[in-house]
């Protein structure tokens, strides 16, 4: 139950913000019958009479609200016109609240510049008081009066805060969204390239000298260029709807079962690939997986695009709270001066997304590079509590 109302409140606000006319409509409708109820209740003699052309009149200051947003500061002139017509000429029952009014003011200080919002304070402080001094003259009223204005325009001025912060964090969602992309792409095409580069260089060396490892050399480019057209339709693929008609399928990021078919596709560019898992290991998030897989396809692109290694060691070890990945190459080392590219940052930036931490370096023994990322991770036990 609680479910369906849930469901049709937001059913309803995404009509009101796709048709915002409508909304300012049932605000108008909603307005208009609280104001009916004085002319529906019976009446003190000595009162002034309920007729139809103070019915009328009444209509006539809610009419203007349909427009608020378009002209929000006519539209409180508009109604305060309306006011004193219907007070000057057939004045009727009057209102509890002054419900367009508040209305207007409140739209005026969630939608207006700061200029507007000077004026309408201006007005108000001389029509305010001219409607007490018209009405009842006293104290009570006029300070009743300004107590209700100006807490329509606090909220009407939280109002606009809070949708400047919805803004702002979808600006930051958007942002983060794009980075994320970039450094998928940046992956997937940076691996990818770098594979394919080295089989075509070693390629026309393997024709002279050994043929049949001149068809394994372009066999692994087909298959690693396969395999990055099948991870970038994978990623694109959440970015649109599946087309009904058949689109690319939506299957999950790679993970650590994932990570054997990365290294037999590295060990065929040339570098021995060794490959351990240490510790209790045990299933790891998605997005867990993911960023490890993506920090060593990084790792190893580097590897095999700058170190000029023999071999190199990829090693995942679990620990009690958190799960260490360590890749490692016997290559030239560090260089003086830090990479331009995007990939180290890309790994830094992955781990520190799980609230990990990421190291680059010499290796063991100051020979070759590491690459040390650390990923909290907690026991099934203490993830079940």
């Amino acid at each position: 139950m609680r479910g369906d109302l849930l469901g049709r409140w937001e059913r309803v606000r995404a009509l009101a913000t796709a048709r915002p006319m409508l909304l300012d409509l049932g605000i108008a409708l909603l307005v208009q019958g609280a104001m009916t109820m004085p002319f529906l209740v019976p009446r003190a003699p000595g009162l002034p009479p309920a007729t139809w052309g103070a019915y009328g009149l009444s209509t006539l200051t809610v009419v203007p609200l349909v427009w608020r947003r378009r002209a929000p500061l006519t539209v409180l002139l508009a109604v305060l016109a309306a006011n004193a017509l219907y007070r000057f000429t057939l004045d009727g029952p009057g209102q509890p609240l002054p419900y367009t009014g508040l209305v207007a003011v409140y739209t005026i200080a969630a939608l207006s510049p700061a200029a507007e919002r000077l004026v309408t304070g201006l007005v108000l402080l001389v029509a305010v008081p001219a409607g007490v001094w018209l009405n009842t003259r006293s104290a009570r009223e006029l300070t009743f009066s300004c107590f209700v204005f100006a807490a329509a325009y606090v909220f009407g001025r939280l109002t606009d805060a809070r949708q400047r912060a919805q803004r702002v964090e979808a600006e930051r969602a958007a942002a983060r969204e794009r980075a994320r992309i970039a450094r998928e792409m940046h992956d997937i095409l940076s691996h990818a390239v770098s594979l394919m580069i080295v089989q075509a260089e070693a390629g026309p060396v393997a024709v002279r000298a050994a043929p049949e490892r001149a068809e394994a050399a372009f066999d692994a480019i087909s298959a690693t260029g396969r395999d990055a057209m099948a991870q970038l339709r994978r990623m694109l693929g959440v970015l649109r709807d599946q087309d009904a008609a058949g689109g690319s399928p939506r299957a999950p990021q790679p993970g650590l079962a994932d990570l054997p078919d990365l290294l037999d596709r590295v060990r065929e560019s040339g570098p021995v690939v060794r490959y351990r898992v240490t510790g209790a290991g045990r299933p790891v998030p998605e997005d867990v997986g993911a960023t490890v897989y993506r920090v060593v396809q990084e790792a190893l692109t580097n590897t095999v695009r700058h170190a000029s290694a023999r071999g190199v060691s990829v090693r995942l070890n679990f620990t009690g709270q958190a799960l260490e990945v360590a890749v490692s190459d016997d290559g030239r080392g560090p260089g003086p001066r830090p990479g331009t590219g995007h990939g180290l940052a890309g790994i830094r930036e992955r781990a520190a997304a799980h609230g990990g931490t990421a190291v680059t370096g010499a290796g063991p023994g100051g020979r070759g590079f590491e690459v040390r990322v650390r990923i909290p991770v907690p026991a099934a036990e203490e993830a079940a509590r």
